[in-house]
């Protein structure tokens, strides 16, 4: 039996789970689609022959609908989360679980352990290099890992972000995968600055933050959202006899005008398509079978809220290193 699914939010994120859910992923059908926008939610309903509706509450307690797929605005994932559980639906909530620490204790006390509905959009779980990096990091090739440097750099920002989102909103993926390779939870974390961009005026960009996992590996993680050149993620584990990186996946290499090149992708999309593919297909496939899925839960969205918080802590204390409050819950 398919499970029908309502997605919220129809921009790039919403509308690409959209198109996977229809095209790319067993199990599953699109039964309604709910945006603010009426066109945008009709256009992207009409391609895959759902209904739609500008209501997201309207959506999940439509009879039609059996899950949830929330990739509306930060700001709304708290609220949305919480009424899914109320409504008894399991709910598959994009990054990250909440904006603030507050709201995402919040959302996490409300999930049952024994019986959990709510399910993080941490794709690079899912990403088939973030996967062999962490097997890799633990196959004694490399010895013991003793640094982690991280990347994130997309061709420009959203407008009405700040510093604070760029953390909640872009960073989040790093504080979550960075303790998700090494199994060891993030104890401490501060953050610094140099020289901004001059093409940015609403943030500071780039950003630098320092973690330090309990396992007392230190990791670096930049954060450069206007980049301009590319979309381009990159990660590397140093061991105390290897070291083990992501390889930036390309379909071609060029050689031309006494040059060898290949290009970047605009957005993460691209880059991350198989992960989203994945992970759809394990919350979809965990559904239809009963069982516990592998995404990431409602206790590893705030423990990477905490370490966000700890950071943002930190951007407003001159750099300090800030603690990071445990959450229970291991790897």
């Amino acid at each position: 039996m398919s499970i029908r699914v309502g997605v919220i939010g129809t921009g790039v994120m919403g509308a690409d789970h959209v198109r996977n859910l229809h095209s790319t992923v067993s199990g599953a059908t699109v039964s309604v689609v709910a945006d603010l926008d009426q066109e945008r939610a009709k256009s992207v309903a009409s391609a895959v022959g759902a209904r739609w509706v500008t209501d997201p509450l309207k959506l999940i307690n439509d009879a039609g609908v059996d899950a949830v797929v929330i990739a509306s605005h930060d700001s709304t994932h708290a609220d949305l989360t919480l009424a899914a559980v109320e409504a008894g639906k399991p709910v598959l909530c994009e990054k990250p679980l909440a904006v603030t620490a507050e709201d995402c204790r919040r959302v996490a006390a409300a999930e049952n352990p024994e019986s959990p509905l709510m399910s993080v959009g941490f794709m690079r779980r899912f990403d088939p290099g973030y996967v062999a990096l962490k097997a890799e990091t633990h196959s004694g090739r490399i010895g013991d890992p003793l640094i982690v440097h991280c990347s994130s750099r997309t061709v420009s920002a959203y407008p009405g972000g700040s510093s604070e989102s760029t953390v909640t909103n872009s960073a989040i993926h790093e504080l979550d995968i960075v303790p998700w390779i090494l199994n060891s939870p993030v104890v401490a974390a501060s953050w610094h600055c140099g020289r901004s961009s001059s093409l940015v005026t609403d943030r500071q960009d780039p950003q630098i933050i320092m973690l330090r996992t309990a396992d007392g590996v230190l990791t670096t993680v930049e954060v450069f959202l206007n980049a301009r050149y590319g979309y381009d993620t990159r990660c590397e584990v140093v061991g105390e006899i290897g070291a083990a990186r992501l390889a930036e996946p390309v379909v071609i290499h060029t050689d031309a005008d006494r040059s060898h090149s290949y290009g970047y992708a605009a957005d993460w999309i691209p880059r991350f398509a198989e992960s989203y593919r994945r992970q759809l297909q394990e919350w979809i496939d965990a559904l239809s079978t009963g069982r516990p899925s592998t995404l990431a839960t409602a206790a590893d969205g705030l423990r990477a809220n905490l370490v966000a918080a700890a950071v943002i802590k930190s951007m407003h204390s001159a750099g300090a290193t800030v603690s990071v409050e445990p959450v229970g819950e291991s790897f």
